[in-house]
């Protein structure tokens, strides 16, 4: 219950008879048109559940089932770090603030030093993860991109082996080769110990839009939920493409889905903690090409509040898109999507940093959506009414015509009241002219290089690389 002393903004996107609604138009699709599940074993675990399905090899969900999965699921998953200190914990409730991560499997990375884009090489891994590791601003780190410059057989493998070594925030894992998927988790295992223990580990998964759970998705759930691990279960619908082009569709058919991935994982069993969420995306007819919109962006709030409704933790849309760097076009779209993220129900924000539609990485875009949302979320914070924050005795003494330059309660609080951007300077218009005009875009440049060039590492790094290495190697 919010406070009668406390002012907290609040977005609420759906009523309690729209969010009944949107369930029962997701159970529908799940009753009549069902999802294709393409793996025997997980076939057979639904057809034990509910009986062999139809001969479309559909499986059609029953709403009974859906409810007892949601009834199953836990409401709230306890991440650590992979020191095993308690790093944050996600609810189903809606009450927590978001937490950001940089990525996703970007197969380019854009040099902030040159402005050049090139393959995504093993050392851009390094510099992604650390960049990522150094701002306070994310909470976790998801995969940054894919190693390029390494044989396909082992580059994920590198790929999970920088992330540990170069920070010890949680971390979100997309193996998009199964065959690596188990090796992975067992490098993990190698390094770090028992991954289940105080699990750091978040394996992210998704189905494939409209209705299919495709094989490689559920084995990767059934490995993970086997070895104690909490899991993303996302999905990513284009409106027109993927998912019908009206809003009220696309949120159905995803909600469809995600309930579909809820019950198979409670199958797997009973109790597997999962975070569920969508990444709705339009479609660009003309260009063949998707993008966040601001009916997108809504669609996002109306994801996590569904999830609340349902008591699940939620996994949200990042903002990354369409952006040429950190410009403008990506500014944009990030503002939107972080400052509405802390102000409505999401709960994981991953994959900040890519640009060209998730192609590209930008460090230099990072590093602008850290100030973003370290101001999304002082708004988000709100202020209090309470008695000793109006100030009574200093109004008192100070009277008409004076100042609060001084006053008691200024001296006290001056420092924590205070916003600075942790970019950009105020500069008046006389500084700013004294430093010769300088360009926003240049000292955001300048202050993502010198992050780059001074990373915070953890202290164990090289033996992280070292071990893993020689692990790899055999």
């Amino acid at each position: 219950m919010r406070s009668m002393t406390t002012v907290t903004p609040k977005l609420q996107v759906l009523t309690a008879e729209q969010k009944k609604k949107v369930h029962c138009d997701a159970v529908s699709i799940l009753k009549n048109t069902g999802v294709l599940v393409e793996e025997d074993g997980a076939k057979k675990l639904f057809e034990k559940a509910i009986g062999k399905s139809h001969n479309d090899q559909r499986v059609r969900i029953p709403e009974e089932l859906i409810q007892w999965a949601i009834n199953a699921s836990p409401s709230t998953i306890n991440i650590h770090n992979r020191l095993c200190d308690p790093s944050f914990e996600l609810t189903g409730d809606g009450t927590r603030a978001p937490v950001f991560g940089i990525g996703v499997t970007n197969l380019q990375y854009q040099d902030p030093f040159n402005k050049e884009i090139t393959q995504f090489h093993r050392q851009h891994m390094s510099a992604a993860v650390g960049l990522g590791n150094t701002l306070d601003g994310y909470d976790f780190i998801s995969t940054p991109g894919v190693i390029q410059d390494l044989p396909p057989k082992n580059a994920e493998l590198f790929g999970v082996l920088e992330m540990l070594a170069n920070t010890t925030k949680p971390l979100v894992l997309l193996i998009s080769n199964f065959e690596l998927f188990n090796p992975a988790l067992d490098l993990c295992q190698h390094l770090i110990g028992d991954i289940s223990k105080n699990p750091f580990l978040i394996p992210y998964v998704n189905p494939i839009t409209p209705l299919v759970l495709n094989a490689e998705t559920t084995l990767k759930m059934d490995a993970a939920i086997k070895r104690g691990l909490p899991l993303i279960f996302s999905n990513y619908g284009m409106s027109g493409a993927t998912c019908p082009i009206t809003p009220a569709g696309t949120l159905a058919l995803l909600t469809a889905e995600l309930l579909a991935g809820l019950v198979f994982s409670q199958l797997v069993k009973q109790g597997a903690p999962i975070i569920l969420g969508s990444l709705p995306a339009a479609f660009d007819m003309k260009n063949a090409g998707s993008f966040y919109s601001p009916h997108t962006l809504l669609l996002n709030l109306a994801c996590a509040e569904m999830m609340v409704s349902y008591n699940i933790p939620h996994c949200g849309t990042s903002g990354s898109g369409n952006g040429w760097g950190a410009d403008l076009l990506a500014g944009t779209t990030l503002c939107m999507n972080h400052f509405s993220s802390c102000l409505g129900s999401a709960g994981m924000v991953p994959f900040v940093g890519g640009n060209f539609d998730s192609l590209v990485f930008s460090p230099e875009l990072v590093v602008y959506a850290d100030d973003v949302i370290c101001q999304s979320r002082k708004f988000a914070s709100g202020f209090s009414l309470e008695d000793e924050e109006i100030g009574f005795p200093d109004i008192e003494n100070i009277g008409s015509g004076g100042n609060f330059l001084m006053s008691d309660l200024t001296i006290k609080l001056f420092r924590d009241s205070q916003f600075s951007s942790r970019i950009w300077p105020f500069l008046t218009l006389d500084k700013w002219t004294g430093q010769g005009q300088p360009t926003a875009e240049k000292i955001l440049r300048d202050r993502t290089c010198e992050l780059l060039n001074n990373p915070i590492r953890p202290k164990d790094h090289n033996k992280i690389i070292s071990k893993g290495e020689t692990f790899l190697a055999s």
